[in-house]
């Protein structure tokens, strides 16, 4: 059993929460009014910030969204993709939402809901880059989280080591090509080059260099080595992410103040491809038969997003001050309590879920 798959099993019947996780949304919105304030009381440091680019990269935020990655890669032990054969039912479920329908639906809900029916509510120069940070924010399947949620519904941690490496190997090759996809077909303009470089920068080097580096530390003092370095850098990430919202929000401040609405806005959206998509997933593994525990993550895996990734691939393509930071920022904002949510709806009908399953006990 892998380090993971054993810290998994040992938090079955636990929370599974620190502090910082079970407060996220508060500790973000105390980051919006951190950033605005500052942003605007103090704006020249944010300018300066700003302008520390090379190669289109700003390099304060690269180092942040490292911090944030490279800690939640370290978990992922790609060994794990031999079991895939194992949960074959589960994992096809959660590879058809997360990769045909999830990025699919959040661009028809943008199309529908903020190029349509909130477009007079909205600034008429950022509805697109509003639609292109959903995009982003549901084109890439959650990475670390996963693990909290799969815990808090005594989830199989097999299966969600598994389908986590899985998506993280798919993610390498799909991200890039579903973006542009989705980003040419919403007419907006796809700056290649830069999605390229995102996609090098913040997928390929990050697995490459959490994976050297969990080997190394398994090899060096073994799970205990892994763990402890875990328990090191889960709040360095966090702390990473926040700071990163303190800079978006001094950016962003003035607009916000300006028109406090859009946040709820899109919000909306991202609700709905929430609940929709992990509906669909749960609705399709009970009819698959698919065991409870196996449905259960399977669910949150398909609903939930790298916001990480969105955040650091909206701002290299778009800017600090554009709608699509501002969209990515938003899914970070609602990620806790939407998610909790929909742990407690997982919870509350397995009863009825293991009811009258065609073929209930199992997913192989």
């Amino acid at each position: 059993m892998s380090a993971q798959c054993e810290i998994a099993s040992r938090k079955q019947s636990g929370a599974g929460m620190n502090l910082f996780e079970r407060y996220l949304t508060l500790w973000v919105f105390l980051c919006i009014v951190a950033g605005i304030t500052l942003g605007h009381w103090f704006p020249a440091p944010f300018q300066l910030l700003g302008r520390l680019e090379v190669a289109q990269v700003n390099l304060p935020v690269a180092i942040l969204i490292w911090l944030m990655i490279v800690p939640m890669l370290l978990k992922i032990d790609f060994r794990a993709l031999h079991q895939v054969r194992e949960h074959w039912r589960g994992v096809g479920v959660t590879l058809f939402i997360n990769w045909a329908v999830k990025p699919f639906s959040m661009a028809l809900l943008g199309w529908i809901f903020i190029r349509g029916l909130f477009a007079d509510w909205l600034p008429a120069d950022q509805i697109d880059s509003y639609i292109a940070g959903l995009i982003l924010l549901a084109a890439a399947p959650c990475t670390a989280m996963v693990f909290v949620w799969s815990n808090l519904t005594r989830g199989e941690p097999h299966f969600t080591l598994t389908q986590v490496a899985l998506n993280d190997v798919i993610m390498i090759f799909a991200f890039a090509p579903v973006v542009g996809l989705l980003l040419g077909i919403s007419a907006i303009t796809v700056p290649w080059d830069t999605l390229l470089l995102s996609v090098l920068l913040y997928i390929v080097l990050p697995v490459a260099v959490s994976q050297v580096w969990r080997f190394w530390l398994l090899r060096r003092g073994g799970e205990a080595a892994l763990q402890g370095t875990l328990d090191i850098l889960g709040p360095l990430s966090l702390a990473a992410l926040l700071a990163t919202l303190v800079l978006l929000f001094g950016f962003q401040g003035q607009q916000i103040i300006a028109q406090p609405l859009i946040i709820l806005l899109l919000a909306v959206p991202i609700l709905i491809q929430v609940y929709f998509n992990s509906g669909l997933a749960y609705l399709l593994n009970r009819r698959l038969g698919v065991d409870h525990s196996v449905a259960g993550p399977s669910a949150l895996i398909g609903a939930s997003n790298f916001f990480e990734l969105a955040v650091a691939t909206a701002i290299v393509l778009f800017g600090f001050d554009s709608g699509a930071a501002l969209a990515t920022v938003v899914g970070v904002l609602i990620e806790v309590p939407v998610m909790l949510s929909v742990v407690r709806i997982v919870n509350s009908s397995r009863q009825w879920y293991q009811s009258a399953q065609p073929n209930p006990g199992g997913d192989a």
